[in-house]
């Protein structure tokens, strides 16, 4: 999960031609599958006759879904690449769109990038495949972010559920109760910096998407969009309530300075120097993988609230789609719906420590009741399922949200690192929003 910054005029040029064809009909360049066409049935006769279907992923159970899918069918090759994760993969995908050659039949994109892509019909709509009956399959908050109406676009992989994961050694050490509200969250931060000034509470050094799934936990509903009527709103009650909270840590100099996902980053958080973080169901695994001195300190609680009604979000998780340039739309479907709605490779998602999606996955007693030695034998599954039902219904992403996180160390960034007022920041990301959606031919609307 760890994102990739670049430059924003680097990913501005590599996506102009993607906000620009979202206005137009039929705006995808070097299109390939009608959208909607085919039936249930193409899927096993594609099956049946083989071929070759090129794959681009980066999640770790990516090449093991592939190979065991060419294991399941032998006539059929998946040519697995590993194009980069997040930007690095949609500026390749939008690239080859643009030049009408070189896309993958099937890639794997976050939820928040979807729009983007399915907006500019660079993504074969699979509903006439009957992918609409496989609704049920899913729980709503991935599944709203594959389709669109009637139309289908992907099937959702993972999920990103958010709990407060907390070095219970630290906090046992340093007397801190296991928080439950922000208010108490903000307190034991403060605590703990004055009793040890190398000690931190938590980290955030400044990240658009966990921006946005903090003001999405506190109800606000700062992005509108209906078609390519968008209407911003960086100063709705929910993001007040989260500024609120969060300005206080960041004037204060109580959110650690050790850059996120870095080997300084990892070891700080296994010898509990950061000693909490907020953060998505992916966050165990790569606790357990990059973090390994921490085995057996650490727990999971439920989202601290502002209110003491239980509330969580949603950061992270990704689907797979079918690029409109395929010349094999029906075969890789198949595929995409072997890997996400079969149970073999929903549990080779689940081997990799991965969060599903399918509602089957997730009520599986023997899911629920997992353990885990490096959460000290806690049942963390049952936690996040937890938060998973307390996400709030309505949350919508801009359809140029990948661009909106590249320019997010620009503003918001900035008061991060003069440890001032979130909110000038979060004005100036809302100006900068405004004028590139309406540059991109959008009709963006701020309050």
């Amino acid at each position: 999960m760890k994102r990739t910054r670049i430059a924003a005029a680097v990913l501005t040029a590599a996506l102009i031609g993607t906000g620009l064809a979202a206005c137009s009909p039929g705006g995808g360049a070097g299109g390939g599958a009608a959208a909607g066409s085919g039936s249930p049935a193409d899927l096993e006769a594609a099956l049946e006759k083989g071929g070759e279907i090129t794959y681009w992923a980066w999640a770790p159970a990516s090449e093991a879904k592939a190979k065991a899918f060419e294991e399941k069918y032998p006539n059929v090759t998946v040519n697995y690449v590993n194009a980069g994760s997040g930007v690095d993969e949609y500026t390749k995908i939008t690239n080859a769109i643009k030049a009408g050659t070189g896309a993958p039949d099937v890639a794997q994109i976050e939820y928040t990038a979807m729009p983007q892509f399915y907006l500019a019909d660079n993504l074969v709509d699979l509903s006439g495949y009957g992918f609409g009956d496989l609704e049920d399959d899913y729980i709503p908050g991935s599944w709203s972010a594959v389709a669109s109406g009637d139309q289908v676009f992907g099937l959702p992989e993972d999920s990103g559920p958010m709990a407060m994961f907390y070095n219970k050694r630290v906090f046992d050490q340093y007397g801190i109760t296991v928080p439950t509200t922000w208010d108490e969250f903000s307190a034991a931060a403060e605590t703990l910096h004055a009793a040890d000034p190398n000690q931190y509470l938590t980290s955030d050094g400044g990240d658009g998407y966990f921006a946005s799934s903090m003001i999405w936990q506190a109800g606000g509903h700062p992005f509108q969009v209906d078609g390519t009527d968008v209407t911003i709103d960086l100063q709705d009650e929910g993001t007040a309530k989260w500024t609120g909270v969060w300005n206080e840590l960041v004037e204060k100099k109580l959110l650690s300075p050790t850059p996120s996902y870095t080997d300084d980053w990892y070891k700080q958080l296994g010898n509990g120097q950061i000693a909490a973080l907020i953060s998505g169901a992916w966050m165990p695994s790569l606790l357990e993988s990059a973090a390994p001195e921490g085995s057996g300190d650490w727990q999971a609680a439920p989202m601290p609230t502002y209110d003491g009604t239980a509330a969580s979000a949603n950061f992270g998780g990704s689907a797979q789609g079918v690029i409109s340039q395929t010349k094999n739309p029906a075969l890789a479907a198949a595929f995409v719906q072997w890997i996400n709605d079969t149970p073999e490779g929903v549990q080779i998602l689940q081997d990799s420590g991965s969060f599903p999606s399918t509602v089957a996955a997730l009520t599986a007693p023997e899911f629920a009741e997992a353990t885990s030695d490096y959460f000290g034998g806690q049942q963390v599954n049952k936690v996040l399922l937890d938060a998973a039902d307390t996400v709030p219904e309505g949350w919508q992403y801009l359809p140029f949200q990948t661009y909106a996180q590249t320019i997010f160390a620009d503003s918001v960034g900035q008061s991060y690192a003069s440890n001032s007022d979130l909110n000038p920041g979060l004005k100036k990301w809302q100006d900068s929003l405004v004028s590139y959606g309406n540059e991109q031919g959008f009709t963006v609307t701020g309050k």
